[in-house]
């Protein structure tokens, strides 16, 4: 979403690019990370996995593409969501990844496929360290890294490990008494992906090859599942289209978002798209007059505010975006991201008022997410503001570890703890992160080369040279 990168308001902190740019970035938005978790929770559940040890990350790419990476991690892409015509075909998706994390099946690859993952991990956790960090061009630049994708190749599933995860798939469906229709339906709309070369396939089914025989196997076990014609509840169909639209306003150019949900098209998920596309178009009175219609009609809709707040922080209105925020917090206050939304409206507009309530919105953040680097940095601003350097160089240090740059979080700490007054939980949390983040021998020789560096440099310019 344009306007996030630009000001990297932590309303939905959508590390994304302008729609132009068609790259793919890591996206945290509250809203659509509730909607997924909400999917997937249940099947994680039903496959005998722990939801809190499984990662789900959302990449702002139109491509059509869900895959599973070391360890438990879930990547969907936002084309997956724009795709898929009922809630259904998303939960098949997931269930089938799902299936595949249960399988065991990234473990139980050959030992070359193993290696070449290895840059495509690599290049995905720097790019997500990237984001959570607040660098949204990086994390483009590194999972949109061609060369790291196209190792995706190299871990097709065997037909045997897609088996074998469709059938989880229905099990999972079946046990949260749902049907597995909507995963055939999601393969049969796309099994023409099948007469393409490579090249021109979405990646999804380079991965996640499909075959008449496979589909006609996920059928017959849809078919002998006694939920196998469930409806969608209507409410999760609207949620879904809602998502969806939000999605499109974001990423799509507003020419294209008007063309799509003209004004004579009045329902919610399309007064929803023009909002955002009103926004990033710079016509903030017409934004304002579809947000607030989308207020009028659910008062209770947290996103809402947040969308609100996000215009207007990002429009110059820090002053005005408090209460929107504020409002967001009130209705949701379980959602760290709403809140470091608010504390950095708090911060921008530099009235010392509003520092302490700023700083305890972040720590609320930060024990629900303790990994949020972004959080972390405002935490620094504010300590230092509030006069507490200790305090700020700490700050400093978790948000370093958080993205693990161990060096900077050694040296932040190191200093931190000079000043921190002993017995406290500040100076034990200080010594703990010198210790985790203590750097070899040859790192600290590194270190000390570069600071000899630094000085020699600063010597010259002292003298003139």
């Amino acid at each position: 979403m344009r306007a996030l990168i630009a000001a990297l308001s932590a309303a939905a902190l959508f590390f994304a690019l302008p729609a132009t740019a068609a790259a793919q970035t890591l996206i945290r938005d509250t809203e659509i990370e509730q909607m997924l978790r909400e999917y997937t929770n249940p099947l994680l559940v039903a496959a005998g996995l722990d939801p809190n040890d499984v990662g789900l990350y959302i990449i702002g790419d139109q491509e059509i593409n869900a895959f599973v990476t070391g360890g438990q991690n879930i990547f969907v892409n936002t084309g997956t969501i724009m795709e898929s015509e009922t809630p259904l075909q998303i939960k098949g998706v997931l269930a089938h990844e799902a299936g595949h994390i249960s399988g065991a099946h990234l473990a139980r690859m050959s030992e070359a496929a193993q290696g070449a993952m290895v840059p495509m991990f690599v290049s995905i956790g720097l790019g997500l360290l990237a984001a959570m960090a607040g660098e949204g061009g990086a994390a483009s630049a590194l999972i949109a890294s061609g060369p790291q994708f196209g190792a995706l190749n190299f871990y097709t599933h065997t037909r045997a490990q897609e088996s074998a995860a469709d059938q989880a798939a229905l099990q999972y469906m079946t046990a949260t008494g749902q049907s597995g229709e909507g995963l055939v339906e999601f393969f049969e709309r796309f099994r023409y992906q099948e007469v393409f070369t490579p090249a021109r396939r979405y990646r999804y089914f380079l991965t996640h090859p499909l075959s008449s025989e496979r589909i006609a196997a996920l059928r017959a076990g849809v078919d002998r599942s006694p939920y196998h014609d469930a409806a969608v509840p209507p409410e999760d169909q609207a949620q879904l289209e809602r998502i969806q639209a939000k999605i499109f306003g974001f990423m799509a150019r507003p020419g294209q978002v008007f063309a799509r949900y003209p004004e004579s098209d009045t329902s919610l998920p399309a007064r929803y798209a023009r909002a955002v596309a009103y926004y990033q178009d710079a016509r903030l009175d017409r934004a304002r007059a579809e947000i607030e219609s989308l207020i009028a009609e659910e008062p209770e809709n947290p996103f809402f505010y947040e969308l609100y707040g996000q215009m207007l922080f990002e429009s110059g209105h820090a002053d005005e975006a408090i209460s929107y925020h504020q409002r967001s917090v009130d209705l949701l206050p379980t959602a760290p991201l709403l809140r470091v939304n608010l504390a950095m409206a708090m911060v921008a507009v530099e009235d010392p008022q509003y520092l302490e309530a700023a700083r305890d919105h972040l720590r609320v953040a930060l024990d629900i997410e303790a990994d949020n680097a972004f959080a972390w940095y405002n935490l620094s601003l504010i300590h230092e503001r509030m006069g507490n350097t200790a305090l700020a160089q700490l700050a400093i240090a978790e948000q370093a570890y958080a993205t693990g740059n161990r060096m900077r979080a050694f040296q932040f700490a190191t200093r931190a703890m000079q000043d921190l007054e002993p017995g406290t939980t500040p100076r034990f949390r200080a010594a703990e992160l010198i210790a985790v983040a203590q750097p070899s021998e040859e790192e600290m020789r590194d270190l000390q080369r570069q600071q000899r560096q630094q000085q020699r440099e600063q010597q010259r310019r002292e003298q003139g040279y």
